[in-house]
């Protein structure tokens, strides 16, 4: 009899990681809460792991035994013996459906003549956290509590990351000017309802799912799973990129890096990398760091990069292998991460960006992977990767220090790492469920959107952009279309395939400034003599406010009993004003361009209805397509304009009215729903497998035609 795939995958993930395990490292970090997030002890994460690599090896002959009996009991009413979702962020059906016709898809387009092509309806808001919630647990964000990539506190009116929070250990050992945790942080999922796979793995069916958003911390379930979108750097960050010049001095970029002068001496150029801050010794201000060298040889046209023990040369235009970073914090703990190096100038002026650095694989010092193992076993089989959940440094591009070349560089570099680990997955996953969810598609058409619409503000003056960049949002849908053939070969007989995205993509070409609007409308008050705020409502006074908006689409209603400083009594005074908002705002128009900026409002009565929904905002505004909130809105900032440009490179968007931006879905097998929706995918999938749809789910199970 052959050993089942599964288990000889696990058998050699604990084989693999034994003699990385048994030498750990240790490191303790904590980014305090501007940053949002900790960093667990590295020497705790690796010791459960090497505990759980040594169990799995001494139990797998009982295990396997079992197994094999509960997989038969498993699958006696399974329609199929695997299913497959491939997830490519922001795929929009319009130009699926237009490269499709120009025959420049043909793989997804025998996909559509032998099976299913429609548009999928996604969530309100059509936001990635909040669809992928909805797709992985079967309900809508008042049941899953994910309604942004931001929420709010209401007792300090500012932002924490919706998904998950870290907090410090409970207890603290003073050791001179040291303050030594006892105990790990505490990592909280915010994210609410079960992973349909939880589902699967109850009945005996095994899933591998790679790099889905909204999995951050992980879940244990029987399979393996690698964290996706909101997985931190190893700031504690979303992504902290750093850039380094003799051009610059020394600041902070404006929205998500650090510009850090090039320093000359004996020869070379001297930086450093920053890294978390060092909550061993609290008292010492500033973050832990890393001094690297820059030689530049023009000639060559390349330099070299002395860093942490390691010589790099990178040629111009190039990115560096994955490098090892080790910051010291003191009594000789470490915490490990990984990043890259991009050389963009050798003469006359040196420039070096470095990625944000991200948890390293092999020593995460968070628990980014199910079992705590699989990580360092695609580590050790694939060589290092991206563990950042937002690893496409949009940002380095929006601030400069990245262009249009070395930012679509970074994002197939990252494009291909996911696809070596899913074909990983998929040989070893011959029965149950096989996902993976790409963010590329999401990325480059978010800064490369500018290229598609003539006229779009954000190409305006930017001359003529090169031909790889002209058709880069072209290029990945070729490389999913590649993906998909691939997986077409693979499949066997009882496969179902289902492609899938989360909502599509339309222009953004110029902003709404919603906290303007309730400023000059006379909903949210200024302090006394204050003519705009700065971020994160500085200057707002909150005793004379009644509205204010945050993130993405949200508006809410500054209640008494609720937010700290509320003025509007709950009950039927908020309830008329959120009526009277609406009025205003659904069908208000840009004055610039005549057209329609909102077609719709809707209420959070109507939006989330779930027991989550007092987390809700009060009011969820939907874009026209070309319209989406102002960068200074989702900061808290307010300004003068009500509108103006969109001329970041980040020019495409979806987080509009969600009717305009649907997803897209294709399948193998012909799919019989009229309106089909990402909230259907969990029930749609348990039914393939025989398992009855849970009661309190909120999609429908489509009804697909056997092949």
């Amino acid at each position: 009899m052959r050993l089942g795939c599964q288990w000889r995958r696990r058998l050699a993930i604990a084989v693999a990681v034994a003699a990385t395990l048994l030498l750990p490292s240790t490191a303790w970090a904590y980014v305090g809460p501007g940053a949002g997030f900790a960093v667990l002890s590295s020497f705790l994460t690796l010791l459960l792991a090497f505990l759980y690599a040594l169990l799995a090896v001494l139990m797998w002959p009982v295990r396997q035994v079992f197994r094999l009996f509960r997989r038969r009991k498993a699958f006696g009413k399974a329609k199929v013996r695997r299913v497959i979702v491939l997830g490519f962020d922001g795929l929009d059906p319009d130009l699926a459906a237009r490269w499709m016709r120009e025959g420049k898809l043909p793989n997804l387009a025998a996909l559509r003549d032998a099976g299913t092509f429609q548009p999928l309806a996604t969530t309100h808001p059509p936001i990635s956290p909040v669809a992928w919630a909805t797709f992985l647990t079967g309900v809508l964000p008042g049941k899953h509590n994910i309604y942004d990539f931001l929420a709010r506190d209401r007792h300090t009116y500012l932002p924490f990351l919706s998904s998950a929070q870290i907090g410090e250990p409970r207890r603290h050992l003073r050791l001179g000017p040291y303050r030594l945790p006892l105990g790990r942080p505490q990592v909280r999922l915010l994210r609410k309802a079960r992973p349909f796979w939880q589902y699967l793995g109850d009945a005996g069916i095994f899933s591998s799912v790679i790099r889905v958003p909204i999995t951050f911390p992980p879940e244990k379930f029987p399979g393996v799973l690698l964290s996706g979108m909101c997985v931190p750097d190893i700031q504690g960050s979303q992504g902290t990129f750093s850039f380094h010049s003799t051009r610059v001095q020394s600041r902070t970029a404006h929205e998500s890096g650090v510009m850090l002068p090039l320093e000359q001496s004996n020869g070379h150029y001297a930086s450093h990398i920053p890294g978390p801050a060092n909550s061993l010794r609290p008292e010492e201000r500033g973050a832990l760091r890393i001094p690297f060298q820059v030689r530049p040889d023009a000639h060559r046209d390349c330099a070299e990069i002395t860093v942490d023990g390691h010589k790099l040369t990178v040629k111009r235009g190039d990115y560096s292998d994955w490098t090892e970073l080790r910051f010291r914090a003191g009594l000789g703990i470490r915490v490990h991460g990984i990043a890259r190096f991009y050389v963009k100038e050798v003469s006359p002026e040196v420039e070096v960006y470095v990625t944000p650095v991200h948890i390293h694989p092999q020593r995460p010092a968070l628990p980014i992977s199910h079992p705590l193992t699989y990580s360092i076993y695609l580590s050790k089989l694939l060589g290092p990767f991206a563990t950042l959940g937002l690893a496409e440094d949009t940002w380095g591009l929006n601030e400069g220090a990245l262009d249009d070349e070395a930012f679509l560089d970074q994002c197939l570099l990252n494009f291909a790492e996911r696809e070596r680990m899913f074909f990983d997955a998929l040989e070893k996953t011959s029965q149950g469920l096989c996902v993976c969810v790409w963010d590329t598609t999401d990325r480059i058409q978010h800064m490369f959107w500018r290229y598609l619409e003539p006229g779009h503000p954000a190409a305006a003056g930017a001359g003529r952009p090169s031909a790889r960049a002209a058709c880069a949002v072209e290029e990945i849908y070729q490389r999913v279309d590649h993906i998909v053939g691939r997986v077409h070969r693979q499949m066997n007989a009882g496969d179902l395939l289902l492609v899938i995205s989360d909502h599509g993509f339309k222009s953004f070409a110029r902003g709404f400034h919603l906290n303007a609007w309730l400023h000059q409308n006379g909903y949210l008050a200024l302090k006394v003599g204050a003519a705009e705020s700065g971020e994160w409502f500085r200057d707002v006074d909150w005793p004379r406010t009644r509205a204010y908006g945050m993130g993405l689409n949200g508006l809410y209603i500054n209640q008494r009993g609720r937010e700290r400083h509320g003025t509007v009594p709950s009950g039927a005074a908020a309830e008329q004003l959120k009526k009277e908002l609406r009025q205003k705002l659904r069908g208000l128009r840009d004055p610039h361009k005549d057209t329609v900026a909102i077609t719709e409002v809707w209420d959070d009565h109507t939006a989330f209805p779930g027991p989550y929904r007092e987390n809700a905002p009060d009011l969820l505004i939907g874009y026209a397509p070309g319209f989406r909130a102002s960068w200074d809105t989702v900061t808290g900032k307010v300004t003068a304009p009500i509108f103006e440009d969109n001329t970041k490179a980040w020019s495409g968007d979806h987080c509009m009215d969600a009717r305009h931006v649907p997803g897209v879905l294709f399948s193998n097998h012909k799919i019989a729903a009229a309106q089909p929706a990402i909230v259907d995918l969990a029930p749609t999938i348990l039914d393939q497998f025989g398992l009855p749809r849970p009661a309190h789910f909120d999609g429908k199970t489509w009804a697909l035609e056997p092949r």
